[in-house]
Order: C-alpha cells, then sequence, then structure tokens
C-alpha cells in the first residue's frame, strides 16, 4: 500500500518533471504562444498522474520502482551509463524541438500529423498500462529483481520489450506533435538506441533469468512482429 506520504512525494516528482519539460520545450521558442508544446506537456501531465493513482492502488512496488532513482546499486554498470546519456539525449532533443517549431513558424508540419502524433503517444501509454498490468518487474533499470520470472502474457506473447516497442510510437509522436521535421529524423538515433539496449539487456536477461532463453525461443520478436 503507498502511503500518504509517499503519494506526495510521487506528486511532486511529477510536477518537477512537468516543468522541466515546459521550460525545455518553451523557452527555446521565445515565445509562450505554442500551443502544440502545451498541449505535449499537458498530455504528460495527465497521464503521468493516472499512471501513479493507478499503480498506488493495483502495484505499489511497481510504483516505487518507476518512481526510483534512475540510476541505482543494483544496476548494471552499462545502463548506468546508457541511461545517463540517453536522459541527456532527450532532454536536448526537447529543447531542439521547441526551436526547431519556432524557427519555421509553428506551421512546418500539417495539423493532420500533428493529430497523428498525438494517437501515436496515446498508442505509447496505452502499451505501456499493458505492459504494467502483465509485469510487476518493468523498472526502469536494467537489473535482476527477487522473484522475477519470464512475463509470456499480454503484449508480452507478442514481443520480447513491449514497453520498448511502444516508446517507438513516443518518438515518433512527439515530434509530430510538436511540428519538427528535424525532430522526426534524430528520433531515429533514439530509437536505434533504445535496440541497442534491448539486446544488451536481453545478454543479463539470459545469463541471469531462469526461463528467458525458452522464452525468447517461444517469442521471437523483439519489438516489431515480423521483423525484429
Amino acid at each position: 500500500m503507498v502511503q500518504a506520504r509517499e503519494m506526495v512525494v510521487y506528486l511532486l516528482q511529477l510536477a518537477a518533471w512537468t516543468a522541466l519539460m515546459a521550460a525545455l520545450v518553451m523557452v527555446p521558442t521565445g515565445s509562450l504562444d505554442y500551443p502544440a508544446g502545451w498541449i505535449m506537456i499537458a498530455i504528460f501531465a495527465a497521464s503521468g498522474g493516472a499512471m501513479i493513482l493507478w499503480l498506488s492502488k493495483s502495484s505499489p512496488a511497481l510504483l516505487r520502482e518507476r518512481m526510483a532513482s534512475p540510476l541505482q546499486r543494483e544496476q548494471k554498470p552499462w545502463d548506468r551509463v546508457w541511461l545517463g546519456l540517453f536522459m541527456l539525449a532527450f532532454c536536448g532533443w526537447l529543447a531542439l524541438m521547441g526551436w526547431d517549431a519556432a524557427r519555421t513558424g509553428f506551421h512546418a508540419v500539417p495539423l493532420w500529423l500533428q493529430v497523428v502524433g498525438v494517437v501515436f503517444i496515446a498508442i505509447n501509454g496505452y502499451g505501456t498500462w499493458l505492459t504494467f498490468r502483465v509485469n510487476a518487474y518493468a523498472a526502469p533499470v536494467v537489473k535482476i529483481q527477487q522473484g522475477q520470472r519470464p512475463i509470456d502474457t499480454g503484449p508480452y506473447a507478442v514481443v520480447r520489450h513491449p514497453m520498448y516497442a511502444s516508446a517507438v510510437f513516443l518518438f515518433l509522436g512527439i515530434p509530430l506533435l510538436l511540428g519538427s521535421w528535424l525532430g522526426l529524423a534524430l528520433a531515429l538515433a533514439l530509437i536505434v538506441a533504445i535496440a541497442w539496449r534491448a539486446t544488451r539487456e536481453e545478454q543479463t536477461l539470459r545469463a541471469e533469468l531462469k526461463g528467458y532463453t525458452a522464452y525468447a525461443a517461444r517469442v521471437r520478436y523483439r519489438l516489431i512482429p515480423g521483423l525484429w
């Protein structure tokens, strides 16, 4: 059960992350007249709040894992480096997209594609929720937890890394919504980065998680069914 004090801390963490995202997206534009930016910030604040409330009731242990530090003692050393660099790249990517959208007058991407971006972000949220429903060990860092076992139900029956698969939609959806073609081009680098992490993570899972090799033989694809 999540205590009231914990909830306050988690909501403050969400508020701080939302404020950082707002600064990263809005400050480079030099303007507050950026509806797409505010929409993205609102989506992340609302979805983050919904996740905290839902996990506090359905899986408090997973909520604690998700809200813990992104750099942990039990975490694989290579993943500390990867995650630190990825977080910096993600923040720089957000700032670059705000600047790029302003540079092109906020009209480079047509409205219908911005709507597609919102849909893609929603798909990411749905995929994340499906993952959390069946996997109480979905920590944000690469480590083996006590009692952890391979999951082969829900989205894990389709791909071995459903959260990474969902993140592909996120990395495509954000630049479309924000109206940045440059951000969309650079999204490929983020997708390649999470694909690399998935491959390295599987080395740990095969070596340390009993039953994972057999699971990987049953579910052939990592991120994209029929492709990879």
